[in-house]
Formats: C-alpha cells, sequence, structure tokens
C-alpha cells in the first residue's frame, strides 16, 4: 500500500491568505500546505479520504487518472467542498463511490442540491453512488477490510478509518477507549497536531503525542497543521524517534 499526502493543512490552508506570518512567507515546500487529504493505492486500487477544495489542484499535481471512490470524514467544507471536482473521473469512467455517515450525506444534500436532485437535474452536475458507513460496521474495497473509528471534533462524531496496518484520523480532539482498541498493533498512523497552544476541537501537539503514546504505532505522521506550529525544518527535528510531521507530496509505504 502506498499513501500520498495530498494536502496536511488546516481549514485555511498554509499560506494564510493575507497572513504576514513567517511561516506563510516561507520559501520551504514543506511549508505550503493544501487542504488535508490523502490518496491511497493498493494493487490496481485507488481511493481518496477526503476532497477538499484544494481537491482539483491536487489531482492534477499527482497525475490521477481514476479513482475508485471518495472515503469522507465528516461535513465540514475543508474536507468536501471539493466533490463537483469529480466531474472529469464522472465523465470517463461512471457513478463514483462515495463512503460516508448518514449525517454527512445529508449536510451535502443541503449544500450541493443540484448534485444530489433526481427530477430536473442540472446537465453536467456529477453523480454519485452513496454508501452509508458508520463506527458500528466494518466495510470493504475490492477486497480490503476497512475499520471505521470514530474520534470527536469537539462535539461532532468524524470517522477515521483502519485499513490493514493503516490508520488515519483527522479533526480528533478525543477517542474513546472503545474506539482507541480498534488501533491497537496499527504500524503507521497518520493524525491531527494542529499547533502546540491548545485549541477547543484539534489535538494540539503534546496532546497527539500523548495519543501516539498510548497506540504505539511503529510511525507516526502529524497532519492537518496550522501555521502556528512553525516552520517545518524546526519542529520535526524536536519530535520524538519514528514521529514526523507530513507534509504535501510526501509518499509513504506500508
Amino acid at each position: 500500500m502506498q499513501v500520498t499526502f495530498l494536502g496536511t493543512g488546516t481549514s485555511q490552508g498554509i499560506p494564510v491568505i493575507g497572513s504576514d506570518h513567517p511561516v506563510c512567507k516561507s520559501t520551504d515546500p514543506r511549508d505550503k500546505r493544501l487542504r488535508v487529504s490523502v490518496l491511497v493505492e493498493w494493487d490496481e486500487n485507488t481511493y481518496v479520504i477526503d476532497c477538499g477544495p484544494d481537491f482539483r489542484q491536487q489531482m492534477l499535481r499527482e497525475g490521477v487518472q481514476r479513482i475508485d471512490g471518495v472515503l469522507l470524514t465528516h461535513e465540514h467544507s475543508d474536507h468536501t467542498a471539493g466533490i463537483d471536482d469529480i466531474r472529469p473521473f464522472y465523465f470517463r469512467q461512471g457513478n463514483v463511490p462515495f463512503y460516508a455517515h448518514k449525517r454527512v450525506f445529508d449536510a451535502l444534500h443541503e449544500r450541493f442540491a443540484y448534485i444530489f436532485e433526481f427530477e430536473n437535474k442540472y446537465p453536467g452536475a456529477p453523480e454519485i453512488e452513496e454508501i452509508t458507513i458508520d463506527k458500528e460496521e466494518n466495510f470493504n474495497l475490492n477486497g480490503l477490510e476497512v475499520i471505521p473509528v470514530e474520534v470527536m471534533h469537539a462535539e461532532l462524531p468524524v470517522l477515521g478509518f483502519r485499513m490493514g496496518d493503516f490508520a488515519y484520523l483527522t479533526d480528533v480532539k478525543t477517542v474513546s477507549e472503545v474506539e482507541l482498541q480498534k488501533l491497537r498493533g496499527t504500524k503507521v498512523l497518520v493524525i491531527n497536531a494542529l499547533r502546540h497552544k491548545e485549541h477547543i476541537s484539534h489535538l494540539n501537539i503534546s496532546e497527539a503525542l500523548a495519543l501516539v503514546d498510548k497506540i504505539q504505532p511503529q510511525r507516526t505522521y502529524f497532519t492537518h497543521i496550522s501555521h502556528l506550529m512553525g516552520f517545518h525544518a524546526e519542529v520535526e527535528p524536536t519530535l520524538p524517534e519514528n514521529v514526523f510531521l507530513a507534509y504535501d507530496g510526501l509518499k509513504i509505504n506500508i
């Protein structure tokens, strides 16, 4: 399995529009972060987790020709606003399966009504196949079992995903002990770490490290990173062995 980090930034991305923060002015490409998403590939399968507002740019950058489906963690715009850009895939290959909680689909029906209308559908709008998932039941992607893991983003439930030895969690603030059990034995963990200071709905770096200590993966990559985290080149050397800051375009093998 290969995982490509399509984006590793928080909801505003880095640089933030109009910001004079030093990280936003950085010339290090690792400090340029699109909205958070990953591409997961194994055998002949290609799936995306989340399709935010930078989805088109991410697909072009990585030269993606086909996707077999999109897994959505939750309904926030930085994770779903690129849904219309599924159109080129739809035109070439037909309906694209989307996997999400019912609550997420309900939100998308309101925000993107023209995509989901059955009568008088707007010409050229994409069609997606809705596959409802929740934390109670594992599901299968072309032979690969996926274990949904519920985490809390303040008061909002968000789904993370474990795929074999790989687990992807974003927008985490807390995880119940029951859900943590699903992550035992994970070899590679991706989890959000927003900044150094505490945040109401995201793990900061010390909280993320404490959770890593509980899960004990072989390798961990932090994502959903704010400019307030600091420069990539300065922060990563301070992390424990086998804990890394992810960056856009990074590819890892599991």
